[in-house]
């Protein structure tokens, strides 16, 4: 009775679905790559190489997530912000208080970031409930909602990007140095809407449909570009720069990545070992990284990386043993891309964790003209010549001159894991080409390609008694 009667308040709820949706980061990380071909331990050894456990995260890439130990519970929490969407579509189609122009936009950015949350969730658990109607009531003995199918989640998430688009209307502006949801956001989740569709029944129609959203950003949105430095991307004071379409804020002594403490070693453990491209020792006081390791990177994935692209030095951290003056032996490797800033001798990572940037609608652009038959040669080489820098010689790393040119689905596929490492994106990219894709770079075996979705938690499936487990798992 006393809420939603001034344009502030509105304003501040806004505020407060996009501070929730920061609160589910470390989710979104985790449904993104955790189960793809990122990481790992060293081979023969159930630990990482700082003698740190991995207490259970290895059930991930290992593949052996149950209904008690699924990974991810309660549906990632995302509930709790669409019932928040819910209301805030609620208000808005009936409110009188808010201006025009932000009904229209804080309404294109409420069906989208919906459409985006029940997206994560299709892709992760295939049928999953609906709920679209604001909870102002209800009969605490009728609280079971069975599952809808994954076909009409996705014919509801298409209707709520339309919805979104049509709200926002000319209306291509950032807000919030682009921490808020915007039509961009909207657009790019169209086009991944519509090429997961375009790898399975929507073929050359779905894919024409994702490209036209990409094209509708490079032609209608102003002052977007890839930074000529990777680094700069995401370094910690470079909020909202050029590159960025859509991130996740944090701010010193505001918020930080809650993700990164299981991505970076106990800095006591760390200080044995050495940085051989500075022919070093690791060190306490500089080296700071004070975390618990428990996903370490496996070499294997670093030394997928050609050692001539900035893209590897700057996302992956090396760390060595050195058995005699001058000699380095690869003991294991983490997470360098979020190094945050440094203060009063703590580290703080107050990196944006990107949801969408320019590299992204490069690649997909690459990707929505490879299934419409076209060359993607000039978005890849974009990307892998900004990656190369001033080692770039297009006549032998440009596309179509490496080996893995050869087939366009599989350069793509890289050059998407060598840019996109620790955004969230591997896996999901995997399950978006196709099962198949999943099977020839992951743990996951056809034999189980129940496995590409994730299992639903035991409180789940408990609270909500129509709810199945998803196929394949142990029936509840």
């Amino acid at each position: 009775a006393n809420y939603w009667q001034t344009p502030d308040q509105f304003d501040a709820f806004v505020s407060g679905v996009h501070s929730r949706f920061r609160s589910h980061v470390s989710t979104l990380q985790a449904l993104g790559e955790m189960r793809s071909d990122i990481f790992g331990t060293e081979p023969g050894s159930a630990g990482t190489f700082s003698g740190e456990a991995t207490q259970g995260v290895e059930r991930m890439w290992q593949q052996t997530l149950t209904l008690d130990a699924p990974g991810v519970n309660n549906f990632g929490d995302f509930y709790s912000n669409i019932v928040q969407l819910n209301l805030l579509i609620s208000k808005l189609n009936s409110t009188s208080v808010v201006t025009p122009a932000n009904n229209g936009y804080y309404l294109g950015l409420a069906y989208g970031m919906r459409a985006y949350y029940y997206f994560q969730l299709t892709m992760a658990w295939g049928d999953v409930v609906i709920q679209t109607d604001p909870v102002v009531s209800f009969d605490i003995a009728n609280l079971s909602k069975p599952a809808s199918s994954a076909a009409d989640v996705m014919t509801l998430i298409k209707s709520d990007i339309e919805n979104s688009l049509n709200a926002f209307g000319t209306d291509y502006s950032f807000r919030n140095s682009k921490s808020y949801w915007s039509k961009a956001a909207s657009l790019m989740l169209k086009a991944e809407v519509y090429l997961w569709t375009a790898h399975r029944t929507g073929g050359t129609a779905d894919a024409t449909t994702a490209l036209n959203a990409l094209t509708d950003i490079q032609t209608k949105v102003a002052g977007l570009s890839l930074l000529p430095s990777y680094a700069n991307v995401f370094a910690a004071p470079n909020k909202g720069n050029a590159e960025i379409i859509f991130s996740i804020r944090n701010i010193l002594n505001e918020s930080n990545l809650p993700f990164a403490s299981r991505f970076y070693p106990q800095t006591a453990l760390l200080a044995n070992f050495y940085d051989s491209v500075n022919a070093r020792q690791f060190s306490v006081a500089t080296d700071n990284w004070g975390g618990q390791l428990r996903a370490p990177v496996p070499s294997t994935t670093f030394r997928k990386f050609d050692d001539r692209d900035s893209r590897k030095w700057f996302s992956i951290q090396g760390a060595y043993n050195r058995p005699a003056p001058g000699v380095y032996v690869l003991a294991g490797c983490f997470v360098k891309k979020y190094e945050g800033e440094q203060n009063a001798g703590v580290r703080v990572f107050t990196n944006d964790y990107p949801i969408y940037r320019y590299a992204d609608l490069l690649l997909l652009v690459a990707e929505a003209k490879d299934l419409l038959g076209q060359s993607p040669a000039t978005e890849i080489n974009l990307v892998r010549a900004r990656g190369y820098g001033s080692n770039y010689v297009v006549a032998t790393l440009g596309y179509p001159n490496q080996p893995i040119d050869a087939n366009p689905k599989n350069a793509i596929l890289q050059e998407r894991l060598f840019e996109f490492v620790f955004e969230g994106k591997r896996w999901l990219d995997l399950r978006r080409f196709g099962d198949n894709y999943v099977f020839a770079n992951t743990s996951v075996l056809p034999s189980e390609a129940y496995k590409v979705l994730w299992p639903i938690d035991r409180t789940s499936l408990t609270n909500n008694r129509a709810l199945t487990q998803t196929p394949g798992y142990p029936a509840f």
